[in-house]
């Protein structure tokens, strides 16, 4: 009987999944990195790094690994990858499951900005009434952020897990890898004179720290919404991808 899994990662569920198949003795899991963090945080069984050449190098790599099934557990906005894991089980007639967090709701005294996407933030921003040299902070992925240096008048902070060069001369990269706490959001923003913040909708609650920050402070939160959910079906928790996958492996 087929054991392993395929994991396409790079989130703290996919992690947190990863772990529990190894100690439950449940399935071999195999976790997919894009290659994006130089040093990824540590993760239980094997681990492979790269791209897989679209559908049908992704459909090829299930054929010949032997895999029982594949969890799409990357992150929320990864259209692209998770669209791939749909056509590639198609193909393959693997069973797939899509294991993604619940959205974050906002809460009372959340000033919410609700928006499409970066470039409709950088618009709501020009228009926002920040006072001029005001610092916005992008909790942006770097290959996300093109969109804010049209925006005149305004500094901008970029988070990165590693150490890039700034996008742009009216950007400042500082690093940091989390999980952060709402004390040390509270102390990068009130550091950075941060007068606003832009984020996707990521959801989980790790990155869920900064907004309570910005609660506190009263600052404006671009958020922009969540594409459509994968293709079902769907976990929103690690409990209920373990029950699936022990399903698969025994079906």
């Amino acid at each position: 009987m087929a054991r392993r899994v395929l994991i396409l990662g790079g989130t703290e569920e996919a992690r947190a999944l990863a772990s529990a198949l190894v100690e439950r003795g449940i399935a071999d899991p195999v976790t997919a990195l894009a290659g994006r963090t130089a040093e990824p945080a540590a993760v239980a069984g094997e681990v492979r790094v790269g791209g897989f050449g679209g559908p049908q190098g992704l459909a090829e790599h299930l054929r010949d690994g032997g895999y029982a099934a594949l969890i799409d557990s990357t992150h929320p906005f990864a259209r692209q990858i998770s669209a791939h894991a749909v056509e590639a089980t198609r193909l393959t007639g693997m069973p797939r499951l899509a294991l993604v967090r619940p959205a974050w709701q906002p809460e009372a005294g959340d000033r919410w900005i609700p928006v499409d996407d970066e470039d409709a933030s950088a618009f709501v921003l020009a228009g926002l009434g920040l006072p001029a040299g005001a610092t916005v902070f992008l909790a942006l992925g770097r290959q996300r952020v093109a969109a804010f240096a049209t925006v005149s008048g305004l500094r901008f902070v970029l988070r990165t897990v590693d150490p890039v060069e700034p996008p742009w001369p009216g950007c400042r990269v500082v690093t940091g890898r989390g999980p952060f706490d709402r004390t040390a959001e509270l102390d990068l923003l009130r550091r950075e004179g941060v007068a606003a913040i832009v984020c996707r909708n990521s959801g989980g609650a790790s990155g869920r720290a900064k907004l309570d920050a910005a609660r506190e402070l009263g600052l404006p939160v671009l958020m922009i919404r969540r594409p459509p959910p994968p293709e079902p079906p769907v976990a929103e928790g690690v409990e209920d991808a373990v029950a699936w996958v022990r399903g698969a492996i025994l079906r």
